[in-house]
């Protein structure tokens, strides 16, 4: 299956690397891509193994979410694809942007 990312996730995941770069936190920041990038190839393969996303009003049952070291990342089953929705950190309130 075909994994996709949306605009805004490529932008929030740039963000976040930049910020903790900024930081000077250069391994986190290196493990946390890299470990974010194998989950996410993982999802592929089989993308039901993570649980429906709890936080997505009028889930139809096609929007999946995972966390990685506080960050949440949503995505969105479909027939052919799997897409990429957004990366966050769990201290942000769901509804912000």
């Amino acid at each position: 299956m075909v994994v996709k990312w949306s605009k805004s996730s490529v932008k929030q995941f740039i963000e976040i690397l930049s910020f903790l770069e900024a930081q000077e936190q250069f391994k986190y920041a290196e493990r946390l891509e890299q470990e974010i990038l194998k989950t996410i190839i993982l999802l592929s393969s089989n993308p039901s193994i993570f649980q429906i996303d709890r936080l997505k009003q009028d889930n139809d049952g096609s929007f999946y979410a995972f966390e990685i070291d506080s960050f949440r990342i949503s995505f969105r089953k479909l027939p052919k694809e799997i897409r990429i929705l957004r990366i966050r950190h769990t201290s942000r309130r769901p509804y912000q942007k």
